[in-house]
């Protein structure tokens, strides 16, 4: 229920049809007895440079979750970004600070690497191939290389994305190997799909399948479904795989945190989630 007492988090991004984070958050509110949703807003590419700082005009506003296409133009909105935000060129979760300042963190990389970690999988001295460079991309790449990566694969359509996160990297994690260009999963320990490929029944694979070792993790950012049809195709090869959902409820915990909400475990969220895969 939404009263006149109620704190706002605003889910921000286009579409908004695919959505999850309101299915996670809202019920956990519900169970705990906290007067707080979050609800989502779609708001343009072209409108959100000026939404953005006007929406935490509002006096019930608790933050701000980002999603695509807006982490990358966050950045530069933020008075305050932290490490990760910086290091990823990327932005996923805005509050405002006691003096009235935008603050900024990413939190999707450390979703997705606890994530693996509970499969099991420790990226410390292995090789990740990460396609797709903006801005959930971003956090991912910068997530792996501080978890201990030995060489990370950076590939984007739009290759000037790619080599300028791979500069970033450079300059904060220099210990690490950094390949740009290719998207071939041939060879690599890691293979995330960080691109929107697997939203719709006609999108490509985003790297041939045929090419990516049984041996292999495989990741997937794409929540619209549970399974898209390139973890369905890695899985059918005998690889460990990581739906995009499993990202999300991890990365909820260190939101909360931020939002100054109280604590809860991925297990909480997924006991009350009307997300049930």
């Amino acid at each position: 229920m939404i009263s006149g007492t109620t704190s706002l988090i605003a889910h921000l991004g286009v579409p908004t049809d695919s959505f999850r984070a309101p299915l996670i958050y809202n019920p956990w509110f519900e169970s705990r007895g906290i007067d707080a949703r979050v609800v989502p807003m779609g708001c343009e590419i072209e409108d959100y440079p000026a939404f953005l700082p006007l929406l935490f005009k509002l006096r019930n506003i608790s933050g701000a979750l980002v999603t695509m296409p807006h982490k990358v133009t966050t950045v530069d909105l933020l008075d305050e970004a932290s490490p990760a935000v910086r290091i990823a060129g990327s932005c996923n979760a805005v509050r405002r600070d006691a003096r009235g300042r935008l603050v900024g963190d990413m939190f999707d990389g450390e979703g997705f690497v606890r994530g693996m970690l509970r499969k099991g999988c420790n990226a410390a001295g292995r090789r990740a191939l990460v396609v797709g460079s903006g801005g959930v991309g971003s956090g991912i790449a910068a997530a792996l290389a501080q978890a201990g990566l030995s060489e990370i694969g950076l590939y984007d359509s739009r290759g000037s994305v790619a080599e300028q996160l791979a500069e970033r990297l450079k300059r904060h994690c220099p210990e690490i190997g950094i390949q740009t260009g290719s998207h071939d999963p041939a060879g690599w320990d890691i293979v995330v799909n960080a691109t929107p490929l697997g939203m719709n029944p006609e999108d490509p694979m985003p790297v041939d399948v045929s090419r990516i070792d049984p041996s292999a993790f495989v990741g997937e950012v794409v929540m619209k479904q549970a399974e898209t049809p390139f973890l369905a195709a890695a899985r059918g090869r005998g690889c460990l795989t990581q739906i995009g959902a499993d990202m999300l409820f991890e990365q909820i915990p260190a939101y909360l945190e931020f939002f100054g909400f109280p604590a809860a475990t991925s297990d909480e969220l997924r006991s009350v989630s009307k997300l049930k895969y």
